[in-house]
């Protein structure tokens, strides 16, 4: 078993509606898994968004709370929806309406990590299905829905930056062809999880430290932000997702030279969505 389902880091005074999370860095494997996986010690590492987390350590600086996961997403995925269960995978399952993400292998609980690698030898029962999403998947989101409750309370508004990060071949057919790609990618469910103008100033902070942002395409958020992204209730969602090989190495999946340099660069753009926020806190005063 993992120590913690997450870690949750806040600031010494929170001063803003935004809260940052990470659901898929967490690189915590416990040993009884590795065990059942016929997976090695990095290709069961292929799905995970590594680094994102240090990637923004500075939110606390800016008043914001950060949460991360520490479950890793080859033992579950948190972007899914609790009900998301595999029945090629998980026993006792009943056949429920054709769901893509389970179908390729991509459930709450995955089958396959990149490029449909199987994960396990043989099937795992439902009661530990179960288990993992009451001990890993339920803590996380219960504090997620906190801290938005929290935001919504203090602020009047809640907006939630969903981080990630994705393959850097998974941007080769975004754009016209010999466009440059985008170094981010910022996924709203084209249009319903947020509102337009709180998506534009996340867009124009990435744009201002100089950084191409695209947005839902190929990424336009998953369960997340579906399930958070309440704009007519001033709940706000949004996924970001950066390009790995702007701060990694993917193949030996360690930070690259540049990382500290990106590390830097994303603090001020961390410091200007957190503003954004802040105008919520200046609505609500003058009321």
């Amino acid at each position: 078993m993992l120590k913690t389902a997450y870690t949750l880091t806040r600031p010494r005074t929170r001063t803003t509606s935004v809260v940052f999370a990470s659901p898929h860095s967490g690189r915590d494997y416990p040993d009884s898994f590795l065990r059942r996986s016929v997976l090695n010690a990095s290709e069961i590492r292929s799905s995970e968004d590594a680094f994102v987390d240090q990637l923004f350590v500075a939110v606390p600086d800016y008043g914001a709370p950060l949460l991360t996961a520490n479950a890793p997403r080859a033992y579950l995925d948190l972007n899914r929806g609790p009900d998301e269960l595999d029945q090629a995978l998980i026993e006792g399952v009943r056949r429920n309406a054709h769901n893509p993400r389970i179908a390729s292998g991509l459930g709450v609980i995955p089958r396959v990590v990149a490029n449909g690698r199987q994960i396990y030898r043989g099937k795992l029962t439902l009661a530990e299905a179960h288990l993992r999403i009451a001990q890993y998947w339920r803590p996380y989101h219960d504090q997620l829905q906190t801290l938005l409750d929290e935001s919504n309370n203090a602020y009047g508004e809640a907006i939630l930056i969903d981080c990630h990060s994705m393959p850097h071949e998974a941007l080769e057919n975004v754009g016209p062809p010999g466009s440059a790609r985008p170094d981010v990618v910022l996924g709203d469910r084209f249009g319903s999880a947020a509102a337009g103008s709180i998506v534009e100033r996340v867009e124009a902070a990435f744009a201002n430290a100089g950084l191409r942002v695209a947005r839902n395409m190929p990424f336009a958020g998953a369960f997340i932000t579906q399930h958070y992204g309440r704009p007519s209730r001033r709940q706000h969602a949004i996924q970001v997702e950066i390009d790995r090989a702007i701060y990694m190495n993917e193949r030996t999946l360690e930070p690259s030279s540049d990382f500290a340099a990106f590390q830097a660069l994303l603090s001020g753009v961390i410091a200007e969505i957190a503003d954004i926020g802040r105008i919520a806190e200046q609505k609500v005063a003058a009321e």
